[in-house]
């Protein structure tokens, strides 16, 4: 897993480097399988399947509104605009699974904010995947800490324990679960893998799907942010695999 994430990571950094307005995010894309590719690893969102629809592409890439399982699309980008690169790496069995939100050239102040606030949410849920805590310890510090800059934190979509499988148990919410939605509020045990991964939203938290059955839309039509790595549960907090 090791390996894995840091081939991620390794991916995301290299796609900064050719976020710029003109780009299209089918560009990105073709680079995000490129890479991967390149260092012996299949990108695990290629040919992945929920129900009868199947990802055929190496990366999620959601632009400006789009909150995530955004399909590459060929518009260029433009000034000002923001977007999210979510991709996975499967090395000799094993994933990896990283994302993290770009700028395109020079950014609304208010849009800047939501990215740095969005980006210390996840480092702060990271902070608490400790031994012996709780997992909804994890969820509690996202939702607080974004709620209270007046975000709205996605309900509808939620992080993953991940390992020999790219989505695996248990959910990890990034707002705090009441009894009757039934998320396990699990004690944290040393070596757990967890793919930690806000999605916070400028207005809203309420979201849509869009026609084509994957893109994810805030309600409103605002910006969202997406940043997420993949964590090891120690006696200190989490370890970031993902970089």
């Amino acid at each position: 897993m090791r390996v894995a994430s840091h081939i991620v990571a390794e991916c995301l950094n290299h796609i900064e480097t050719l976020v710029q307005p003109g780009v299209t995010p089918i560009e990105l894309n073709r680079e995000v399988e490129r890479f991967i590719t390149g260092r012996g690893a299949y990108p695990a969102f290629k040919g992945y399947k929920v129900g009868r629809h199947r990802f055929e592409y190496a990366a999620c890439i959601s632009v400006n509104n789009a909150v995530v399982h955004g399909i590459p699309s060929r518009e260029p980008l433009r000034e000002g605009d923001i977007i999210s690169v979510d991709c996975g790496a499967e090395k000799d069995g094993w994933f990896g699974d990283g994302a993290w939100t770009f700028a395109v050239g020079q950014i609304a102040p208010d849009t800047a904010k939501l990215m740095e606030i969005t980006r210390e949410s996840l480092m702060l849920g990271v902070a608490r995947a400790r031994v012996g805590g709780r997992l909804f310890d994890i969820c509690e510090a996202i939702q607080d800490y974004c709620e209270a800059q007046g975000y709205g934190v996605v309900k509808e979509l939620v992080g993953h324990g991940i390992g020999t499988h790219l989505h695996e148990d248990p959910q990890v919410p990034n707002y705090l679960p009441s009894p009757k939605e039934g998320f396990p509020n699990l004690e944290l045990l040393e070596g757990m893998t967890l793919a930690i991964e806000p999605m916070i939203n400028m207005g809203t938290a309420k979201v849509r799907t869009a026609k084509d059955k994957w893109t994810v839309l805030t309600a409103d039509g605002k910006p969202s942010a997406h940043f997420e790595h993949t964590v090891v549960v120690r006696k200190g907090g989490g370890e970031i695999l993902t970089k």
